[in-house]
């Protein structure tokens, strides 16, 4: 098996998240005692998101190269960027490492395909939402129509991951709120719902809404252990 290299802490509510899901993964497919063979970089989230307040893309870019650097001398020979937000610099990542990058944004359209699906809603924090490095890549490369919310339930999704669910706060009312915007992408004729922020499947899952949800931390861990497993 292969080393993965986890930069997370972003927030490191769903790094713990995918530290389960790689070693359930890998136990699921080898048996006995298998677990997965990766090393972990977790960063203090409060800068990280001082910088994306602060539309600081390239420093967060160079800061996050240099864990990859890190990982990579760590013995990493696959890199996972724990987080949808922050592959707004994953080519700074790129550039910065000579191993792969398991692109979060690929890992779930390549899902959403094979389920024979093209038609998605996109929940996620407001910079993934409304800006063009994700939603470009799942229409661009992947050939995926993207909805996304209204500008109130952006801000209101965006509000719940940030003041809630990257501190341990699941809430029942900010559950409903939830179930409602994706009702509204279904309206809009959403087929599927992205869960395209890592602590998302924190709060919803299956039964929350009327149309599969992919739970891109989900689909993340097992495309790296995929890769890993690979001969």
């Amino acid at each position: 098996m292969r080393r993965i290299g986890l930069l997370g802490g972003m927030s490191w509510e769903s790094s713990a998240t995918y530290y389960r899901l790689l070693n359930e993964e890998t136990r699921s497919r080898l048996g006995g005692l298998h677990s997965a063979d990766c090393v972990l970089r977790s960063v203090d989230f409060a800068g990280i998101e001082a910088l994306q307040r602060a539309g600081a893309w390239d420093d967060l870019g160079d800061l996050l190269a240099a864990e990859a650097r890190g990982l990579e001398a760590g013995g990493a020979e696959l890199l996972v960027l724990c987080t949808n937000t922050m592959h707004k610099v994953a080519a700074q990542l790129e550039a910065a490492t000579s191993i792969t990058l398991v692109h979060i944004a690929d890992a779930t359209a390549e899902a959403v395909r094979a389920a024979g699906l093209t038609r998605v809603g996109l929940l996620a924090t407001a910079y993934t939402m409304e800006q063009a490095f994700y939603v470009d890549r799942l229409r661009d490369r992947h050939g995926l129509d993207v909805l996304v919310p209204g500008a109130p339930d952006r801000a209101e999704v965006h509000r719940i991951i940030y003041d809630e669910l990257c501190v341990g706060v699941i809430d029942d009312a900010s559950r409903d709120s939830y179930r409602a915007v994706m009702a509204r992408l279904v309206d809009r004729g959403a087929e599927a719902i992205l869960l395209g922020c890592t602590e998302i499947g924190l709060l919803v899952g299956d039964g929350d809404a009327t149309v599969p949800l992919f739970d891109t931390t989900e689909i993340h861990a097992r495309r790296a252990v995929d890769l890993a497993l690979e001969p």
